[in-house]
């Protein structure tokens, strides 16, 4: 009875400072995220800038692949390295702080799309939505259909994946034809959704897949010759 009077007090002690210690932490975060927030358009801009050098020159160049004619860009020693994948995120955040609203959940597209988009969600305090091929999730699901050079594919949400009004940024690894991104912002708005905008590491720009994601805002992280 009088050793567990005695430990009464150091636990009480112990409760009080774990407390003070998470109001603290929280703190902080909060200072972080409204410094962040807080940060001079030219600062960013500038750093966003210097990143983007350094994420272009990890990427590599493979001639005639798949086929004879295409210069194919690999992204994925981005992701090979610590450093660089911290930087790409680092800068699709900037991107984004700079470039749309904030958003209240990331969309990300099979399947490269899922590399970064829940890492990039995390840091945005967003939510993440995949979109997969059709027959890929279960239960009750969102279906919307686009073409690709062999005929006609699906892609499919779950639903309640997103809530009406909530406000979605799409991203993927690359925009070629832009079928398959239009695709994902029908999901979208079947669920209620509004699409803010599209974000993709690169662009194939003569394609013109841009042209048809209905005048939504879209940005392309790294710019290339290709």
């Amino acid at each position: 009875m009088s050793a567990n009077a005695e430990s009464a007090p150091q636990v009480a002690d112990l409760v009080t400072s774990t407390q003070d210690n998470t109001a603290n932490t929280q703190s902080t975060v909060s200072q972080d995220a409204a410094g962040r927030e807080s940060s001079s358009s030219p600062a960013a801009a500038a750093e966003l800038a210097s990143t983007k050098v350094k994420l272009m020159a990890a990427l590599r160049s493979f001639p005639d692949f798949p086929i004879p004619g295409i210069n194919f860009i690999d992204i994925l020693p981005l992701f090979q390295d610590v450093k660089t994948h911290e930087a790409l995120l680092v800068a699709l955040q900037l991107q984004i702080e700079l470039s749309h609203q904030k958003p209240d959940v990331i969309v990300g597209l099979d399947a490269r799309g899922f590399l970064f988009g829940p890492s990039l969600a995390l840091r945005m305090g967003a939510s993440f939505v995949p979109v997969r091929k059709q027959g890929k999730m279960p239960g009750p699901c969102v279906t919307a259909a686009y073409e690709k050079e062999y005929g006609t594919d699906f892609f499919q949400m779950q639903d309640g994946a997103i809530k009406p009004g909530q406000k979605v940024l799409i991203v993927d690894d690359i925009i070629a034809t832009g079928g398959s991104a239009a695709a994902a912002g029908e999901l979208v708005k079947k669920l209620g959704g509004e699409t803010i905008g599209y974000l993709f590491i690169l662009e194939i720009a003569f394609l013109k897949g841009r042209e048809k994601l209905g005048g939504v805002p879209v940005t392309t992280l790294l710019e290339t010759d290709e």
